[in-house]
């Protein structure tokens, strides 16, 4: 057989190795078996409760609410009013998180492991009006709170996607539920839909409006304002 036959046989061969060689190499990926998250329990030597810890107290029992269709709407007295996915939430604002405790009006408390995004940077994409002093957070279930614009201005205050580094279950308030720091836990609103900026000063969410502390702060009472 000739020198130049052998040669383009050789050649031949090569291409062959090669485009199958491409194709076993990426035949894996197609392959790979997705683990579940693993719940943190502890956190910088610091004992976490679980997700389980938590009591069902919501006004409607849980809530599903489907990812792909979701939208966070960020309305009122702002310029620049928004309608979010999850995705645009999550993945175009700085993560963050923080470790904090969850005081409930009926006695128990968890500490968590929090991962989310803060209102505040949520708030400045939405370009408040000058008069707007409150913002109203209403939830899935027909559940609603409110906080002065101070609140999320001086606290880096959070909606969590996350808590132990797990993505929220749905009785735990998916796709987001407010961190509401040094606040009682009725102030921490699950499956929240939409966030408005208002100057009604006069607005009491679900339980405010039965009576319940409306600044909801831990140093007092959750009768007292």
């Amino acid at each position: 057989m000739s020198r130049p036959r052998i040669a383009l046989q050789l050649l031949a061969a090569g291409a062959v190795a090669l485009f199958l060689g491409g194709c076993i190499a990426g035949a894996p990926t197609d392959n790979i078996t997705r683990l579940k998250s693993v719940e943190v329990r502890e956190y910088k030597g610091k004992n976490l409760s679980s997700i389980a810890d938590f009591q069902e107290n919501s006004i409607k029992g849980p809530q599903t609410v489907p990812k792909d269709t979701y939208h966070l709407v960020i309305n009122g007295l702002v310029n620049k009013p928004q309608s979010l996915t999850y995705d645009d939430v999550v993945k175009k604002h700085s993560a963050v998180s923080k470790v904090v405790k969850l005081d409930c009006v009926e006695g128990w408390s968890v500490t968590i492991l929090w991962e989310g995004v803060l209102v505040e940077d949520l708030l400045r994409q939405a370009d408040p009006k000058s008069r707007a002093s409150v913002v109203i957070l209403r939830a899935h279930d027909g559940y609603s709170t409110s906080f002065p614009v101070e609140y999320f201005k001086a606290n880096k205050i959070m909606i969590a996607n996350k808590m132990n580094g797990v993505d929220l279950p749905p009785e735990r308030g998916f796709p987001f539920m407010l961190v509401a720091e040094q606040k009682w836990g009725y102030k921490w609103i699950k499956w929240i839909e939409s966030i408005t900026l208002s100057d009604d000063t006069s607005f009491r969410g679900y339980w405010e409006s039965r009576g319940y502390s409306n600044s909801g702060d831990l140093n007092k009472g959750f009768f007292t304002d």
